[in-house]
């Protein structure tokens, strides 16, 4: 049953009143309370019915206190309110013959509750005072706005605070000054910091320090500076320095941000002032903080006397003048500013000269960075005018923030009841777009008067964009919320997203970003360029670095809490603001106003439940009845019209304006972020270098098969081909409803059916929507050329940042998709594209190359009639494990082979390698491990060894063994031990999954054969798990060692106190994001509160279970992405066109043989070095510091840490040079 809230009144009322008879329910967002339970039994004595009766008489007397409270929050104009009558019925008349109001009576258990008596008396008086009220506000509006036009009424300047209380009477001193501010300036800063009774532990040093207040607070000062409401973060700083329990909460990165925002205004009194605060808290000024007050020297053009002994302070304090300028991040302005100041003392100091270009060291990239030896960079197949048309389309689209999109859906016929539908829904929006405004701007009026009381409030972030803008953003969101709803913290996070992408494109513009990416791109893209060329070929990272192209501003995302708490804001102010008539009949009749969103709670469980913002069903049938043919997407979430910008620096990168991230990380976590700026920016370069290769590969639409899919999808679907049903075509119970003498388990049976139907919708809307979006953005892209922009996970895998869109996706996703970019076949490419299209349909899976090249000739009419005739003749592709992909295939080939000359058929299919059980293979070339090794195709052999069917014969080899000791799960398991049994729990055991997780696996298997007898299921998966991990052990004796090793370690970390964190190969910082027991945060207020985890704390202690569990497929992760990197660069020196699904490897059909050459050789490499040994000394160094005196139990502790650490698994005696000739290594 769902609890239906309108408006931030209605919510706090349900959450006082439930339904009687139903108990009370504990919720983590938006908690159902109340004083009304259960009714009991009417067999009661006399006494206690007299006390029950004035017990109900309270509660009336309790409705009426809460119906007047709603009355305030109407006439303080807080949201619309909306409030369910409540009928309270009459007790028979007991010997009077009035008819006044009588506490209910109570019902007894089992009775039928006759129909509630509707109560006239506090309801006609409640109705008779709000109309009074609503006369009475009426009245005073008018009288307001007379005294306004007639000028007697005027608005007094809000007061804010300036001048700081001091707690030191020392510094109390130079509030009154005898000389001028600028004199007072060195004065302030040799003063000595207040001392403090208590450590004041306020200068944290990494954001994931700062508690959520801090956070917020540093936010709001960061945020005024960029909306110039200066003063009123001021005015917050002076009034939270005044409060000794608030002076706890500020850093000196909020002083010295304050300090810089009064610096770049030349403001000597008001930078003064916060001086004075700092001192004044027991802190010292540092770089930043001289860099300030330098800044304000150099504006006013002071004498060299006062910067002199600024300059002389700074140099006692052990800061070095250089640092000002290397280590502070100031704009050039500023940095200009700064050094005119200082060049009235020092006329000969000059910028610290920038050095030449760092160049990555390591042994691995050794050859990648090289400058000597043969260089065949890519270009791409575009001329240089095309790029720059295209990079102009590009830059207006992100100027935009958004991209609308014509859908796919079949479209609706012009009618006049369509035509009608649109035009209501276009007034509406008009309508809602003005409230919007007006509601917003209301809301920014009381936000600001909470910070002249002192408070923290969300007054300048609502300042960063214009209100129609603001507006406009919230109305594409409403447009877009599904028939079901959205959840309320989901929808808040959604809005805060794109409140801050808009902020952050609008800040570029404002400040003269774009006319100088514009300037630098140009000339970027004659690297690319099909018709120019470059004097010195290099990478694209390194040419950008050589264009001498400005930082991109460093803009942070704002804190999680902030990010929530925005979100919500805006979340109800778009539920206060958007209404419609009950009756779209009569718009414009007397039909009264409804909110178009309104609240309820859905139940994931007993004690929880979850806020949904669902929209009215009169609003979701005029959307549906307009059918407009458009869908919104955010510029981010779209494939990219130009090359994207190369990866540069941990924040520079990808998208040309939109925030892109480097590292996707958990939400809240800042640690990753934190441990990328502060790594040497070399190590980072073969990352950055990788993501940018993967990004310019250009991608087109394959239009054939884009016209096969949308012609199943706009008629009924066909989920066998994963192209999905609509929801018309979704289940139905067989019977809607029983009669009331229905048996009690036809009825719990029809329950269950129904529940399942309404299941089976839910997936099917969730997997149309999906399909739509994709299906609509092909439409879109058809006949352009379009780039993915990639970037990593916190274990350096590399994804596509465009989500619905890319080759990441589904069998039907990768099919839509090819090279933009062709590549004539030449003497081999046919042949690799039969034996790819062999591949795709998964028949000739242990079948050697040649077998596999020999059924593809067999079958060659079976493909041409694929290519011709796909849905019309004997469907042959429809077969395939991978059909889609098989059709495209099959096409191609087509065209191959029908050519006149096929070696010079330019080819745009992918064509892929795939790793055969990749981390099974990392594993056993770590532990030079001969018996995995060959299990894994390391070794050469002449056709494919299948791993899964070696543990299916290992396994059967232990169950006759167990059958013939008279074990009867084993007799049981007779001849269903299989390759398909087994291989999930194989294929996973690599990344991690417990005995518990794989025995649910082969559970799941073996229900799934109908001839196994099913009450032996939970016996024989719980005997299977213990098999294959037996043979696992016995096959793989390498890989189980270094695993175990990996487990311990990590759990003995943790035990200590830390995160696991360790550096890949190529140097990329990994740090694991588990932590215990997460903080709870709630956003209190309004429609409801909103509780999520915060995993920036690094206070909390680690989730020994996951780092533990977490740590090898994590490791085997980051290795499997160094061996793709490694490859990516190889491949793209060679001129080749590269892009990966993780483990499978995709190229041009002419260059798998080259490709396959480098997968192999970098294998090789990567696993020449010595990567336990040095992932040993890594985490002895960074675990097992120097001893000192502690606890002995601390002490046994750290060296048994240290001796795990120290105890490296003992490699076997394989050779992977070997693995150069292995032909099934990738294949």
């Amino acid at each position: 049953m769902s609890v239906l809230c309108w408006g931030r009144g209605a919510a706090g009322l349900s959450r006082v009143l439930p339904p009687c008879g139903r108990p009370v329910l504990l919720a983590k967002e938006g908690t159902l309370g109340g004083v009304c339970g259960p009714r009991r039994s009417s067999s009661a004595s006399p006494q206690e019915q007299d006390q029950d009766r004035r017990k109900d008489w309270g509660h009336v007397e309790l409705l009426e206190v809460l119906q007047a409270r709603v009355r305030q929050l109407q006439a303080e104009s807080v949201s619309e309110v909306v409030v369910n009558r409540v009928d309270v019925a009459r007790l028979p008349e007991r010997g009077s013959g009035d008819g006044g109001l009588q506490p209910p009576r109570k019902v007894q258990t089992g009775a039928k509750v006759a129909s509630p008596v509707p109560c006239s008396g506090w309801t006609q008086r409640l109705e008779k005072e709000k109309q009074v009220q609503r006369m009475h506000i009426q009245q005073l509006k008018a009288n307001l706005q007379m005294q306004v036009q007639s000028g007697e009424f005027k608005v007094l300047p809000k007061h804010l605070q300036v001048k700081p209380r001091l707690l030191s009477k020392q510094l109390a001193t130079f509030l009154a000054p005898k000389s001028s501010w600028e004199e007072q300036l060195p004065r302030v800063l040799q003063e000595a910091p207040r001392k403090l009774s208590l450590d004041v532990g306020r200068a944290p040093s990494t954001q994931a320090q700062l508690s959520g207040q801090q956070q917020k607070l540093l936010a709001f000062f960061k945020c005024c500076l960029l909306t110039d409401h200066l003063p009123l973060a001021h005015h917050l700083l002076v009034t939270h320095h005044s409060q000794r329990q608030k002076q706890k909460l500020l850093t000196l990165d909020m002083y010295n941000t304050v300090m810089l925002g009064w610096a770049r205004q030349g403001a000597f009194k008001e930078l003064v002032y916060v001086l004075l605060m700092v001192k004044d808290a027991g802190l010292t000024p540092d770089l930043l903080s001289y860099a300030a007050a330098l800044q304000c020297l150099g504006r006013q053009d002071q004498d060299a006397g006062t910067i002199e002994r600024c300059l002389e302070q700074m140099s006692q304090e052990g800061l070095k003048l250089q640092a000002l300028f290397t280590a502070v991040p100031l704009s050039e302005e500023e940095q200009a500013t700064v050094l005119k100041a200082v060049h009235k003392v020092k006329p000969t100091f000059s910028l610290p000269r920038q050095p030449p270009p760092a160049v990555n060291t390591s042994k691995l990239l050794r050859d990648v960075y090289a400058k000597d030896g043969p260089v065949s960079y890519p270009k791409l197949h575009l001329p240089l005018k095309t790029l720059q048309s295209l990079f102009e389309k590009q830059l207006c689209v992100e100027l935009a923030s958004k991209v609308c999109v014509v859908s796919v859906e079949k479209p609706a016929l012009p009618s006049k009841e369509v035509m009608h539908a649109r035009n209501t829904l276009q007034t509406l929006r008009d309508h809602w777009e003005k409230a919007l405004c007006r509601v917003l701007q209301e809301t920014k009026n009381r936000l600001e008067d909470e910070v002249h009381k002192g408070r923290f409030s969300l007054y300048p972030f609502l300042c960063l964009l214009d209100e129609r803008e603001v507006a406009r953003m919230l109305l594409e969101v409403l447009q877009g919320l599904p028939a079901p709803g959205e959840s309320f913290t989901t929808l808040a996070r959604e809005l805060s997203a794109r409140t801050f992408s808009r902020h952050v494109v609008q800040r570029q513009q404002l400040s003269g970003q774009v006319q100088a990416l514009e300037t630098y791109y140009r000339k970027y893209l004659h690297l690319l360029a099909s018709d120019t060329k470059v004097p010195n070929p290099c990478l694209p990272r390194q040419y950008w670095e050589v264009l001498g192209a400005p930082e991109a501003l460093r803009e942070q995302p704002w804190p999680l809490p902030v990010q929530m708490e925005l979100g919500k804001q805006l979340a109800e102010m778009l539920v206060q603001a958007t209404q419609m008539p009950s009756s779209l009949n009569n718009p414009h009749g007397s039909s009264r106003l409804v909110p178009v969103l309104y609240h309820v709670y859905s139940f994931r469980n007993v004690q929880q439940q979850i806020g949904v913002l669902k929209p009215h069903p009169a609003y979701v049938q005029l959307r549906e009845t307009a059918a407009e043919p458009t869908l919104t997407f955010e510029a981010v979430d779209v494939p990219m019209l130009c090359p994207p910008l190369p990866w540069t620096s941990p924040h520079t990168g990808g998208f040309l304006l939109s925030p892109t991230k480097l590292m996707r990380t958990v939400e809240g976590a800042t640690q990753h972020q934190e441990l990328l700026e502060t790594c040497p920016p070399t190590a980072l370069h073969g990352a950055l270098d990788a993501l940018t290769q993967l990004g310019n590969c250009a991608w087109r639409v394959n239009g054939r098969v884009l016209d096969l899919v949308l012609q199943l999808f706009q008629a009924k679907g066909c989920p066998e081909l994963g192209v999905p049903a609509p929801p018309s075509e979704a289940p139905q119970p067989a019977e809607a409803h029983l009669p009331h003498s229905a048996a009690p388990a036809r009825k719990a049976e029809l329950h269950r059916e129904l529940a399942r139907c309404q299941k089976v919708a839910r997936e099917m809307h969730s997997l149309r929507a999906e399909a739509l979006y994709r299906f609509s953005l092909a439409q879109h892209l058809r006949d352009r050329v379009f780039w993915l922009p990639h970037n990593m996970d916190f274990r350096g895998r590399t994804y596509p940042c465009p989500p619905h869109f890319n080759h990441l996706g589904s069998d039907l996703a990768r099919a839509l998709l090819e090279f933009a970019q062709g590549r004539p076949l030449g003497p081999h490419g046919l042949d690799w594209l039969k034996i790819h299209l062999v591949n795709l349909t998964g028949f000739k899976k242990r079948e050697p190359l040649r077998k596999r090249l020999a059924f593809a000739e067999e079958v060659m009419d079976d493909i041409l009639d694929s290519a011709d005739q796909p849905m019309t003749g004997r469907k042959w592709w429809m077969g395939a494990e991978e059909p889609w992909q098989t059709l495209a295939c099959c096409m191609e080939v087509a065209n191959a082979v029908r050519s006149s000359d096929p070696a010079a058929y330019v080819s745009h299919l992918p064509v892929h390698q795939d790793g055969s059980c990749n981390g099974l293979q990392h594993y056993a070339a770590l532990g030079r491990d001969s018996v995995g090794a060959a299990s894994v195709n390391l070794e050469p052999s002449d056709v494919p060894q299948d791993v899964y069917s070696g543990v299916a014969a290992q396994v059967e080899v232990f169950r006759r063994q167990d059958a013939q000791r008279g074990t009867q799960v084993a007799q049981m398991l007779e001849g269903f031990i299989t390759r398909k049994v087994v291989k999930q729990t194989v294929m996973t055991v690599v990344y991690g999954v417990t005995r518990y997780g794989g025995r649910l696996q082969i559970e799941k298997r073996l229900r799934e054969l109908t001839d196994f007898p099913q009450e032996f299921v939970w016996e024989a998966s719980h005997y299977l798990v213990r098999q294959v991990f037996k043979s696992l052990q016995e096959m793989f004796s390498g890989t189980r060692a270094i695993q175990h090793w990996l487990t311990e370690s990590a759990r003995l970390i943790s035990h200590m106190g830390s995160v696991v964190e360790w550096v890949t190969p190529l140097g990329i910082p990994i740090i694991q994001p588990y932590r215990l027991e997460l903080k709870v945060k709630q956003v209190g207020g309004g429609i409801q509160s909103i509780t999520y985890t915060h995993n920036g704390d690094i206070s909390q202690k680690p989730n020994t279970r996951k780092q533990k569990n977490g740590f090898p497929p994590n490791f085997i992760h980051s290795l499997d992405s160094s061996h793709m990197m490694l490859t990516a660069l190889h491949c793209y020196r060679k001129g080749l066109t590269f892009v990966s699904v993780h483990d499978c490897y995709w190229t041009h059909a002419a260059d798998v043989t080259v490709m396959n050459q480098v997968c192999r050789e970098q294998f090789v490499r990567l696993h020449s070095e010595p990567i336990l040994e040095d992932l040993s000394r890594f985490l002895v160094r960074r675990f097992c510091p120097d001893p000192r005196p502690q606890k002995l139990s601390r002490c046994w502790e750290a060296s048994q840490l240290k001796a795990t650490l120290q105890a490296v698994p003992k490699p076997g005696a394989f050779d992977l040079e070997r693995v150069k000739h292995s032909t099934y290594f990738f294949s």
